[in-house]
């Protein structure tokens, strides 16, 4: 699955595991910062067809970079990331540049060293990952041609103008809506929410509804959609009030509004559960609030996405409509009365009134450097890390795709060392799924440049193409990759035509498509034969954590239901629904991997992703079951150890311990067979214990 973090786009990742996630999602589509690129860059390259001047071609190129580490979100962040590429990058060009003339002995080795740690950069988070890569594509284009000292300095003071004209246009001039990613992602948790219900009353009305597998789609599909938008959404709004250092009412409005979200999300969990093994007379009594909540979340998804209000006293005639009778059964009467208050939370925060009242309230405190700095770092200074084998296995690797820049100049071999670099990815599922968008994108975006280029007659036709393909190619940052790719080519084939006159269309289409395809398949070989991390060790791991972070699920719910202190129940199940997204992501990647053996344990891993889906359910169920009093209490406690004990003895392939006296239990006796089922499943495949390891 791909989610798009800096706009809260919403890709659903589906139940089938073993598709790649490339699929476009339109609602990424963002006309005004395609405006904006336009502008930063466009301008400048139409200022230098008049002066022709070429040292604004540089300064164009600066901007038009700058551009790309532009990621969105609170202004401080973003600030720094565009000021480190801007300062960097500069240095970057300058140096190298001066350096090439003094042969790849002195280049090569510290151009290796630089990729490095470029790569190595995606440790402190997307804005410090984006900056490293497009330095990289700097150092390329450094290569290009050598530079005498004048130059050098030349090249990068125009290179510090033209990255500080694009931050001034992005965060000065021309500012986005600071609040819009934060209310699109929360906007998008909303519209999955409504998709989960929309599928929710499909599955409750049809006769396959009651085929388990059916279920058990449902349940991957959509909870590990909607998990990982909130998740999305909590960083966004997170950083805003960091950047701010005060919560302001929009800011507190957002954190309701999401909390709100996911509490309904929990509850819907648990109606789905119900809704599986309900009666027909018990799925009539839900079908009516089945039928209003698909609308009525999407209603407020676009409310909330907009920043506009609703009509409140027609969305609680509606919920007054839904709302059950006296008679209804009590565990779905609970879970739709809680459903139909979150649901009211939410359309109140986007009423006309909004909150009243002061000036904000203290935001959450920035984490000290040596935790944002020191910490990421420490954590993947071991060959155990992913990040860190990408590091070095991307360095490895560029070393002999700069130096054909050498031993083949021209104004295309660059691209070579790019598209190595920029499609290999710390796991190989993701390079394989990269270097395909790549591909793609650049083979179908090159068609459409050359036939541009080609039909264009002089010069100022080219530079004048060059404003409407900027808006297009920026607007599409956020659609997919693939997508992303298809829409910048034409500008790059269109650029270097009008910068390097002399070559057709069709031979930079041609160059370009050549250096991609072969920089896709080394990047994807590095992949498979450089120190690779291979994904059924990683989906052992991720199992053991899933099953330990369900065991303090259970543990949580029954402290809930027996008031045995403040309630950490809603964090165990959003620590479970990470936990279980996190398996289904290594899954995933680990069925895009060439196995040769481990099929049968990933086989079992899914089984058990399934049921330990199937136990969140149950537990979401049991929250809203009547508070257990006397026996029962006794009851509930000795099952919660048992659980506990027992989800621990799969992790590590031990035995079941003995069920508690008076095994059957309307509360726990599902639970307790999906547990032992997963012990069982767990065994056969040879999942646990010290071999896992």
């Amino acid at each position: 699955m791909k989610l798009s973090i800096r706009r809260g786009t919403l890709r659903e990742p589906g139940p089938d595991l073993t598709r790649l996630p490339v699929a476009p999602d339109l609602t990424g589509l963002n006309i005004a910062e395609g405006l904006r690129a336009a502008v930063a860059f466009a301008s400048i390259i139409l200022l230098e067809g008049w002066l022709a001047w070429p040292p604004l071609l540089t300064m164009a190129l600066a901007a038009f970079l700058t551009c790309f580490c532009d990621v969105g979100g609170p202004i401080r962040p973003r600030l720094r990331a565009l000021l480190a590429f801007a300062g960097l990058g500069g240095v970057v060009w300058g140096a190298f540049g001066v350096m090439e003339g003094y042969g790849p002995a002195l280049v090569l080795p510290v151009a290796v060293v630089v990729i490095f740690g470029c790569t190595f950069a995606r440790v402190w988070g997307v804005p410090a990952q984006t900056v490293g890569n497009v330095l990289v594509v700097v150092l390329c284009l450094a290569l290009d041609r050598a530079l005498t000292l004048h130059q050098g300095v030349v090249v990068a003071g125009m290179f510090w103008a033209g990255g500080l004209w694009a931050a001034f246009l992005a965060l000065v001039v021309w500012r986005l809506h600071p609040y819009r990613p934060a209310h699109a992602a929360i906007g998008g948790v909303w519209r999955g929410l409504s998709r989960l219900a929309r599928d929710l009353r499909r599955l409750s009305a049809e006769p396959q509804g009651t085929d388990p597998a059916v279920w058990e789609a449902h349940a991957r599909g959509h909870r590990r959609a909607v998990r990982d938008a909130i998740e999305a959404a909590r960083t966004l709004v997170l950083e805003l009030a960091r950047s701010r250092a005060r919560l302001s009412e929009r800011n507190a409005r957002a954190l309701i509004r999401l909390e709100a979200a996911e509490q309904l999300f929990g509850v819907m969990i648990a109606l789905s559960d119900y809704l599986e093994r309900a009666t027909p007379a018990q799925r009539a009594q839900a079908a009516r609030l089945l039928r209003l909540l698909p609308p009525m979340l999407k209603i407020l998804s676009k409310a909330i996405r907009r920043d506009r209000p609703v009509d409140l006293g027609r969305i609680e005639r509606a919920l007054a409509r839904v709302k059950p009778a006296a008679d209804a059964d009590p565990a779905y009467r609970r879970m739709a009365e809680h459903i139909l208050d979150r649901v009211r939370i939410g359309a109140k925060l986007s009423g006309p009134e909004d909150l009243a009242g002061g000036g904000g309230i203290a935001g959450a405190p920035a984490p000290p450097w040596r935790e944002t700095v020191m910490q990421p770092l420490r954590a993947n200074l071991t060959w155990s890390s992913a990040n860190l084998r990408h590091a070095v296995r991307a360095s490895v690797v560029a070393l002999p795709a700069l130096a054909v820049t050498f031993w083949w100049p021209g104004p295309f071999t660059h691209w070579l060392t790019i598209t190595v670099v920029l499609t290999m990815q710390p796991f190989y599922a993701a390079t394989w799924q990269r270097a395909l968008e790549r591909i793609g994108g650049t083979v179908l975006g090159g068609v459409i440049g050359a036939v541009l280029a080609f039909y264009a007659t002089s010069p100022p036709v080219l530079a004048a193409m060059i404003v409407p393909l900027s808006v297009i190619g920026f607007a599409a940052k956020g659609v997919s990759y693939g997508t992303f790719i298809a829409c910048l080519t034409p500008l790059v084939v269109v650029l270097v035509e009008l910068v390097e006159p002399g070559h057709s269309s069709w031979e930079i289409v041609g160059m370009r498509a050549l250096f991609t395809v072969l920089g896709g398949a080394v990047a994807v070989l590095a992949g498979l034969l450089l120190w690779p991390l291979w994904e059924p060790g990683r989906v052992r791991d991720a199992l053991r954590a899933a099953l330990q972070t369900h065991a303090r699920y259970a543990e949580a719910v029954v402290a809930e239901r027996l008031g045995e202190g403040p309630s950490a129940a809603e964090a165990a199940a959003r620590a479970a629904g990470l936990a279980s997204n996190n398996l289904e992501a290594a899954l995933s990647r680990a069925l895009q991997e060439p196995m040769r053996h481990g099929r049968s344990r990933i086989e079992a891993a899914m089984i058990a992703d399934a049921t330990l889906r199937r136990m969140a359910g149950r537990l979401a169920i049991l929250r809203h079951e009547p508070a257990p009093v006397g026996a029962d209490a006794v009851a509930w406690r000795a099952w919660r150890d048992w659980l506990s004990r027992a989800l621990a003895a799969t992790a590590s392939g031990d035995g079941l311990p003995p069920k508690p006296d008076g095994a059957d239990s309307a509360a726990f006796g599902r639970i307790a067979a999906q547990v032992e089922l997963l012990a069982g499943t767990l065994k056969r495949a040879g999942i646990g214990g010290r071999e896992g390891r």
